[in-house]
């Protein structure tokens, strides 16, 4: 199984998390965003959308991660990432990690930054205007139905999504701290191997920059 991420995008993170806590093996290739090596014509016959991260699996190319977390777990599916007690814990636990995935993340990822630079905006205000109101929301989701981890008393797809968003949020100098439950689950994590294996700083790829 080959993974064609980026070190520090968040996307990619996510799916190294899901698949650590799955125990698969495999193997990384990078596509340095900021070089614009994810527009390569050979990555681009990988992933027409020239996106992180794609995921290759016998011949076989599965973009986009949430489709990615989504086959993880029908494919691999001990231990789960979505709770089995019923159709509407799963779909709690989906609203919780899409909150992220498409109300958040989209709107501070690297392409985004550069339009908003370009234009003469503040990138860090810009992010944070978008990870408040999305995080005061997960912080009452995770109040309601936490137990330990976002949604439960296991990692789910919704702390895949919210562990890298907490990294990126520190990035944009947003003080976490404002959300205490938040902070407990990003805590826990990070005593997580699969977690901590997953974090940008010790992946092969990883400058500092």
């Amino acid at each position: 199984m080959i993974l064609h991420g980026y070190w520090r995008s968040g996307t990619s993170y996510r799916t190294r998390i899901a698949l650590n806590l799955k125990g698969v093996a495999y193997e990384q290739r990078t596509h340095d965003l900021r070089q614009g090596e994810q527009k390569s014509e050979t990555y681009l016959a990988l992933n027409p959308q020239g996106l992180v991260p794609a995921l290759e699996h016998q011949g076989w190319v599965v973009t986009q991660s949430l489709a990615i977390l989504g086959w993880l777990d029908e494919r691999f599916p001990e231990p789960p990432l979505l709770p089995r007690t019923s159709p509407e814990d799963r779909a709690e636990v989906r609203a919780m990690a899409t909150l992220v995935a498409c109300d958040i993340h989209p709107l501070n990822n690297l392409r985004v930054l550069k339009a908003v630079k370009g234009l003469g905006g503040d990138t860090d205000a810009w992010a944070e205007q978008w990870i408040r109101p999305g995080f005061d929301a997960l912080e009452r989701l995770i109040e309601q139905r936490g137990g330990g981890w976002s949604w439960g008393e296991a990692p789910t797809i919704a702390d895949c999504c919210l562990i890298p968003q907490v990294y990126s949020a520190r990035r944009f100098n947003v003080d976490v701290s404002a959300w205490p439950l938040i902070s407990a689950v990003d805590a826990r994590a990070q005593q997580h191997p699969a977690f901590q294996d997953a974090h940008p700083d010790v992946q092969p790829d990883a400058d500092g920059a």
